[in-house]
């Protein structure tokens, strides 16, 4: 009976869940960036290939997870990815005017 118990929805699982949406928006931007640089600086092909590999595997991995918790976790991951998406390209903005 106890192993078809729902995992805990309390806030704490998604505000962890929000952290986690953060890291993910950063690092998969992150990995986007070095994917972008290393695509452009005529390296080969290979180098951005596995960066783009790791970036969408780990998001997979992510959200996968989010899942199992339910709903608002996974929105919660979701919106944490936005967060950094926004925090993300206004850095980018910056840099390119300034």
């Amino acid at each position: 009976m106890t192993d078809q118990l729902p995992l805990a929805f309390g806030p704490f699982t998604v505000a962890a869940m929000l952290v986690a949406g953060i890291g993910l928006g950063f690092a998969y931007f992150a990995l986007m960036r070095r994917s972008t640089e290393s695509y452009l600086a005529g390296g080969g092909w290979l180098a951005p290939l596995a960066l783009t590999v790791a970036r969408l595997g780990g998001a997979v991995v992510v959200l996968a997870v989010a899942v199992h918790f339910g709903a608002a976790p996974l929105l919660a991951v979701f919106g944490g990815f936005l967060i950094a998406r926004a925090i993300v390209l206004r850095r980018v903005r910056g840099e390119s005017t300034g």
